[in-house]
């Protein structure tokens, strides 16, 4: 019992990060029918100015997210502005071109830190980083629980923004049906780039967090796109509840697996591998395919 109760609170704990870091990758191609392969470069980058904030001004990681979420905010509506838009537009699937643009940024990013701050490995130590609390029997580390609670306020805020206004409104009716949205004259230049720079801020939100929990380079990042795909591939590739479901679904793999199986943790990407390439062969549509066709069993029986 005690056992499970270990897995369960490490899952969702994991969950609500893994979450924040796909929350991104999903909205972005919802609205712009773009794979962002920047997203782990921005998710590093995102980790060294919160370590530079820490360093010279010894501003806590979790309250320089005040700082790094307009900063990655606005860098991202000028990604959009001076590259994103420059590529032909689509209303299908994403295009060489932009999955090759957004490579070459990810390339660019990560030569950037390498001449500001080398390749040595680099950590952020806080007077808490090391401390633990008990939570139902469990004992689960202080910057675990701050991470949640970001993750959560974040996913809160998206959630907020996606029911309640009218850029939230536009965003789902370009994700459910771009060509009609367009056609009600929603303006799609200034709906990508907030959407890009919304898909931005989130992969700072993940890297910031991240970087409270691990140690990290220029090439940090890349583990965690992998699990960002896997989960949005899972999720339905335009479902934002299907993103948080995946989400779960991939943290209970993992720690479900590392406790009652003799799989070291260093396998879990290949877990995220191994989960990829099974919904994309079996169900392409994800968890909302699998739902639709229960749902279909159902009804026929």
């Amino acid at each position: 019992m005690q056992e499970l109760r270990e897995v369960l609170l490490n899952t969702l704990l994991a969950a609500g990060l893994y979450a924040t870091m796909s929350y991104g990758l999903a909205v972005i191609y919802g609205v712009m029918r773009i794979i962002n392969l920047a997203h782990a470069g921005l998710m590093m980058l995102a980790a060294y100015v919160t370590f530079a904030l820490y360093t010279r001004y010894e501003m806590d990681p979790f309250l320089s997210l005040v700082v790094v979420i307009p900063l990655f905010f606005l860098l991202g509506v000028l990604l959009h502005r001076f590259v994103v838009r420059r590529l032909p537009r689509t209303t299908g699937t994403p295009t060489m071109q932009s999955l090759l643009l957004l490579f070459g940024v990810w390339l660019v990013l990560q030569n950037l830190a390498y001449a500001l701050w080398t390749g040595d490995t680099q950590s952020i130590l806080t007077p808490y980083t090391l401390k633990s609390v008990t939570l139902l029997g469990v004992r689960v580390g202080v910057p675990n629980l701050l991470v949640f609670g970001v993750s959560a306020l974040s996913l809160l805020a998206l959630n907020f923004v996606l029911k309640r206004t009218y850029l939230g409104r536009a965003i789902r009716a370009v994700t459910q049906n771009r060509d009609a949205a367009l056609l009600s004259g929603i303006d799609a230049d200034r709906l990508s780039a907030i959407t890009f720079g919304a898909g931005t801020a989130f992969a700072a939100i993940a890297g910031t967090s991240l970087s409270t929990l691990y140690a990290f380079t220029p090439d940090f990042g890349r583990s965690f796109l992998l699990k960002a795909f896997c989960i949005i591939v899972l999720g339905g590739m335009e479902s934002f509840t299907g993103v948080a479901a995946g989400a779960l679904v991939l943290a209970f793999l993992e720690n479900a697996l590392a406790a009652w199986t003799p799989i070291p943790t260093s396998f879990q990407d290949a877990i995220s591998f191994t989960l990829l390439v099974l919904v994309l062969v079996a169900v392409p549509q994800g968890l909302p395919g699998i739902a639709r066709k229960v749902a279909r069993w159902r009804a026929s029986s």
